[in-house]
Formats: C-alpha cells, sequence, structure tokens
C-alpha cells in the first residue's frame, strides 16, 4: 500500500505542476506570436529601426500595432461568440457563420450602404447589429419550428437560411454596383487595418466581456428552458442577452476586417474536447485559441508568398476546414 501512496503521488505533482505551468506556456506563446505579428512584414522593422528610423517608427505605430490589436481583438471575440452561441442551441456545429447570422450583418451593412451611404462606421456597425440581431432571431425562430433529429440539423438549415439572404444581398449589391464593395467588407483581410480604422474592435472586445460575465447564465440555460426556469432563470431574457451579444460583437468584426470564417465553429470544439460544457471555465481558453489561431494564421500569410500578403480569409479557411473535418469524423466514429 506505502508503495502504491508513492508511485501515485508523483503523479499527481506532476500533474499540479502542469496545471500551474499551462498559463505560463500560454502568455509565452501568445506573447510570441504578437511580437512575430509587430515584426514581419513587406518592411522588415527591428530594434535599431525603431530607434534609429522616423518611417519605420511610423509604420510600427500606424500600421504594426492596430493590426496586431485588430487580430486579438478580432480573433478572441469570434471564438467566445461560437462558444456562446453553440451553448444556447446546445449544438456543437453551429457558430454565427451557420445560422445566418454573418449574412444578416452583411444585409443590414448592405441596406446602410444604400440609404446611408454617409453615416460614420460607428452607425454602420450599429446598422449591421440589428441586421445580425434580426436574422438571428429568426433562424432560432425557424429552429424551434422544425422537429430536429439530427445535430445536423441546425447548421445545415442555418446555412440554408444563410445561403438565402446571401444571395438576396449579392443581387441588390449588383443591381446597385455595390458588389466590390460588399466583398471588401465580407472578406477577412487584415492588412487593411490601420490606426484609425480598427477601434470599433475594442467595442467588440467590451462586448465580448459582458458576455464572460454572463457565462453561467448561457451554460444553465443550455441545458434546457425547464432546468433553467428550475434554477431561477428566464430563458428568453437569456436567449435574448445572448443574441444581442453575438449580434453587436458580428456587427463590429463585419465592419472593421471581415467575416473570420470557422474560427467560431472550430475553436469552442476544440476546447470543449478537454474543458467541457462549462463557459466560466472554458472561455478565456477559447479567447486564448481563437487569438493564437488568429495571429498564426495571418504571420503566415505575410511570409508564404512574402513580400505579399496572403489574406487570413484564405488561410484560416484552409486550416479551420481541415480541423472541422477531423472533429466531424472524430463525433461520428469514422
Amino acid at each position: 500500500m506505502a508503495s502504491r501512496t508513492n508511485i501515485a503521488a508523483p503523479g499527481r505533482a506532476r500533474l499540479t505542476l502542469a496545471g500551474r505551468g499551462g498559463p505560463v506556456l500560454c502568455g509565452a506563446t501568445l506573447g510570441l506570436l504578437v511580437v512575430a505579428s509587430l515584426l514581419v512584414g513587406a518592411t522588415g522593422i527591428g530594434l535599431n529601426s525603431l530607434l534609429n528610423d522616423p518611417d519605420a517608427r511610423d509604420i510600427f505605430l500606424i500600421s504594426r500595432v492596430p493590426r496586431t490589436a485588430a487580430l486579438l481583438l478580432a480573433g478572441a471575440s469570434s471564438a467566445m461568440m461560437g462558444a456562446i452561441v453553440q451553448r444556447l442551441v446546445s449544438n456543437r456545429f453551429v457558430e454565427p457563420a451557420t445560422m445566418g447570422t454573418v449574412d444578416s450583418a452583411g444585409f443590414g451593412l448592405l441596406m446602410g450602404l444604400l440609404f446611408l451611404p454617409d453615416t460614420p462606421p460607428m452607425w454602420r456597425m450599429v446598422i449591421a447589429a440589428i441586421g445580425a440581431w434580426a436574422g438571428t432571431a429568426v433562424f432560432l425562430l425557424l429552429l424551434r419550428s422544425v422537429p430536429v433529429r439530427s445535430p445536423l440539423m441546425p447548421p445545415l438549415m442555418g446555412i440554408a437560411f444563410g445561403g438565402i439572404i446571401g444571395s438576396a444581398t449579392s443581387f441588390i449589391a449588383y443591381r446597385f454596383d455595390l458588389m466590390q464593395a460588399m466583398t471588401a467588407w465580407m472578406s477577412a483581410d487584415f492588412s487593411i487595418v490601420l490606426s484609425g480604422r480598427y477601434e470599433l474592435l475594442y467595442i467588440a472586445g467590451a462586448v465580448t466581456l459582458l458576455g464572460w460575465f454572463a457565462a453561467d447564465r448561457f451554460t444553465l440555460a443550455g441545458l434546457g428552458e425547464d432546468v433553467a426556469r428550475g434554477l431561477g432563470l428566464n430563458p428568453a431574457v437569456v436567449l435574448a442577452l445572448g443574441i444581442t451579444i453575438v449580434a453587436a460583437v458580428t456587427g463590429a468584426i463585419v465592419v472593421s476586417v471581415g467575416f473570420i470564417p470557422f474560427l467560431g465553429l472550430v475553436v469552442p470544439n476544440l476546447v470543449a474536447r478537454f474543458r467541457g460544457d462549462n463557459l466560466r471555465r472554458s472561455l478565456p481558453l477559447v479567447a486564448w485559441l481563437g487569438a493564437v489561431m488568429t495571429l498564426t494564421c495571418d504571420v503566415f500569410g505575410r511570409l508564404i508568398f512574402y513580400p505579399f500578403d496572403l489574406p487570413i480569409g484564405v488561410t484560416l479557411g484552409v486550416l479551420g476546414a481541415v480541423i472541422f473535418l477531423w472533429l466531424l469524423l472524430k463525433r461520428f466514429g469514422t
């Protein structure tokens, strides 16, 4: 018996040590990627150039710092929004892109460009968020009206619903010669981020933080209406709060940098494999992994065809598709 105790104790010590070292490793990884994002680009920037070259300092402050901040905010927020909607809908295959939220934000943005063309970016974000909220609410109403017999049913419905909205948006944009503008708005590309053109993402970050504060409510709401009511929650109010947070963040991201593919789908699934469904515990790790994936794909996109930039929508789209297929095969045991 003594020998078993002695053998088990080091194992527990190693696990505890790994747990304590986890935040340090996560912070170091994120820090290295931030440094790479700040320094890598068509114009090489080093410590010497920052100290002695005014042009290098201007590039660093006007372009590199805003771009890195945008990557961190958009990546973390997109991943956390995916985790929240997956919990609210109780389905691992939904995210803002597979429930019509992103397409509805694009439709709202198009309406703003048509009827209020001179509005500042803040109001464009509000209009896009209103469109995202309305589209998400309609999707949830459709989901309630159809018996769900397969976990693939909600995302398939959402993709079809989003396809209808996206097709209508493309048709109207084509008729009014706004296709190029809409393509630029909806395609994720951080190379256009400059100081003064990304600050709406700070609003997205603040709203995302509000989602973390309400994480316990979202976790309980995901257990079902009867359980939520039994625990003293109003499911309708919690759902409305979740939709509002997701719509506001989606609107801000679409207006600022465009839609980031797969991030809200694969990151929460990866984290849930070893952190479970408790959003209070998992959301910080979801935010970290979302930021890490976004930074990694963006830096890779700058290097693969150096000195030209490959949009993050391409690099993250490929990586996200591969991870999603792997998760899908693992889930269904293929």
